[in-house]
């Protein structure tokens, strides 16, 4: 079984997010949506309204599931039998430091990452634009899943 985690802090999800795991669905045979919990972070969406916003988005998705975890990813990774990472990558300057990230746990682990380029209608989205966009009222709606906020 073929299991890939695509974790991230997901706050929000964006049609970015959408777009990589929508097109990893057929590469794997369960993608769990694990959302990195970091104490020292400060997040906009409370980790509840997070899974709920994912849950709304892959309701009839059975490939997908969604958890939280703390700690290192290749450790959460191992903790579910999972062989895979699945990333996203938007521009070159993702991929120099994904990279790093890459080769360091597949050193420490073996678990391998899967790059997924973003298609050209979302590279441009990120959760940090649609936070900045929501802080000060604005429209995000053409960034996120339908129905989320």
């Amino acid at each position: 079984m073929k299991k890939a985690v695509f974790p991230g802090s997901f706050d929000p999800i964006t049609l970015g997010h959408v777009d990589i795991i929508n097109r990893a669905i057929p590469l794997f045979d369960e993608i769990v949506i694990a959302i990195g919990v970091n104490a020292d972070k400060r997040y906009m969406f409370t980790l509840e309204e997070r899974i709920e916003f994912i849950k709304k988005t892959y309701a009839h998705e059975p490939k997908i599931s969604i958890q939280s975890y703390s700690g290192l990813t290749v450790d959460y990774c191992k903790s579910i039998d999972s062989s895979f990472i699945l990333r996203g990558l938007r521009n070159p300057a993702d991929f120099e430091f994904e990279k790093a990230i890459a080769i360091t746990n597949r050193k420490l682990s073996g678990i391998e990452t899967v790059f997924l380029l973003t298609s050209a209608e979302t590279s441009f989205i990120s959760s940090s634009i649609v936070r900045d966009i929501l802080k000060n009222k604005g429209d995000a709606s053409i960034l996120i899943p339908k129905g989320i906020l």
